[in-house]
C-alpha cells in the first residue's frame, strides 16, 4: 500500500531504502532498531526488462523488512520529469506485488551527498557503488523524517 506519508508507516524495524534507476537500483536497509543502515548490492536490470517491482519485493522478502522507501527525484524547480513518472509507475507495480507499505521521499542530492560521503574512489568501483549509497542517503533521511514524528 502506497502511503502519503510516514504518519501512519511502522515506527521500528527493518525498512528498505530504494534509489529506483531503469539498469540499477540501489538497495539499503536498516537495521530493526533503525540506528545504522547498510548498503547492499545493487540489483543490477537487464536491458528492456520490466520487472524491477518483482527484484525490489523479492528484496523486501529477503531481508525481512516492514514497510520500504523509494527516492523520486523532482526538478529543482519542483517539477516533475520522465524519470519521476517512471518512478511513480515503478512504486505503482510494488504495490501490488507486497503489502508492505510504502513511502516515497524526493531525493535531490542524494547522489551528491552519497559520492561525498563515499570519498575518493575509482571510477569503477564509484559506478558500482553510487546507487546503493544513494540509498542509504534516502533510507537516512527518511527515518529522521519519521523520527521527528
Amino acid at each position: 500500500m502506497i502511503l502519503p506519508d510516514f504518519k501512519v508507516f511502522p515506527r521500528d524495524g527493518r525498512v528498505l531504502g530504494i534509489d529506483w534507476g531503469l539498469r540499477r537500483i540501489g538497495v539499503a536497509v536498516s537495521d530493526p532498531s533503525r540506528e545504522f543502515v547498510f548498503v547492499r548490492d545493487v540489483i543490477s536490470v537487464p536491458r528492456g526488462a520490466e520487472n524491477h517491482a518483482d527484484l525490489v519485493a523479492d528484496v523486501a522478502r529477503s531481508e525481512n523488512v516492514v514497510g520500504i522507501i523509494v527516492g523520486v527525484p523532482v526538478r529543482g524547480d519542483g517539477g516533475v520529469s520522465d524519470t519521476t513518472k517512471m518512478v511513480h509507475d515503478f512504486v505503482a507495480k510494488l504495490a501490488i506485488k507486497t503489502d508492505l507499505p510504502i513511502c516515497m521521499i524526493e531525493e535531490n542530492l542524494t547522489s551528491a551527498t552519497a559520492q561525498e560521503n563515499m570519498g575518493r574512489v575509482r571510477v569503477r568501483e564509484l559506478k558500482e557503488r553510487l546507487d546503493s549509497e544513494s540509498a542509504r542517503v534516502i533510507l537516512e533521511n527518511a527515518i529522521a523524517m519519521i523520527n521527528r514524528g
